[in-house]
């Protein structure tokens, strides 16, 4: 059971989705809070599973109440939903310890799948999250040297196929594919094969529609 705690200012939001996630099998709504500082206090009694943080609200804003929970090294998961899309608050939040970033405009299964991914250790991000993560990182560091073979791996997750299918269209082991896409994502630095697809079309390397 996933236990969820809901962070946001406007009542009618933490109705809603205190609903929506309590209709779900796998979930458990544990609390909500209207600003920070009932964030931070609801996260330290309650140890929720994941916190679901908006970012502007009154006396204590998400990313202040972010670090404030990570401060407490509390075994806590923590993903910002705002309206915000912003490159500057994206990279703001994350820095302050959220795991991931999504938008109020998402469709339910995506917020569902985003909570879950959360606790499962998985950084879920929308793609314009993604997207200045990977720009903010590319100005910080040259392009990697990828080798042949992990180029044509990335250029396959960027289609969408899983592991064992990129095993079988290049001959390989799915061991030999986990290895490549661990020294990709280092090279990348990136966290996961969601970012890793975003950075290959961004840079060119995902193969055109026609040749999938």
């Amino acid at each position: 059971m996933i236990r969820v705690l809901i962070v946001d200012d406007h009542a009618v939001v933490r109705a809603g989705l205190e609903r929506l996630l309590s209709s779900v099998d796998d979930f458990t709504v544990i609390g909500s809070a209207e600003d920070g500082e009932q964030a931070v206090a609801a996260a330290l009694e309650h140890r929720p599973d994941v916190v679901l943080m908006d970012l502007s609200m009154p006396n204590m804003g998400g990313i202040a109440a972010t670090e404030a929970i990570m401060a407490a090294e509390l075994d806590v998961r923590v993903v910002v939903l705002t309206s915000y899309s912003d490159r500057d608050q994206i990279l703001n939040a994350l820095d302050a310890g959220a795991v991931g970033y999504l938008l109020k405009d998402a469709d339910p299964p995506e917020l569902v799948s985003g909570i879950r991914a959360a606790a499962d250790g998985e950084s879920p991000l929308h793609p314009k999250a993604a997207s200045a993560v990977l720009r903010a990182r590319a100005e910080r560091r040259p392009l990697p040297e990828l080798s042949e073979r992990e180029r044509q791996v990335l250029e396959l997750v960027a289609t969408g196929l899983s592991n064992q299918k990129i095993a079988a269209r290049l001959g390989i082991s799915e061991k030999t594919v986990k290895a490549h896409l661990t020294s990709v994502f280092r090279q990348l630095g990136v966290e996961d094969r969601t970012q890793a697809a975003v950075w290959a079309r961004q840079h060119g390397l995902a193969p055109a529609a026609g040749s999938r």
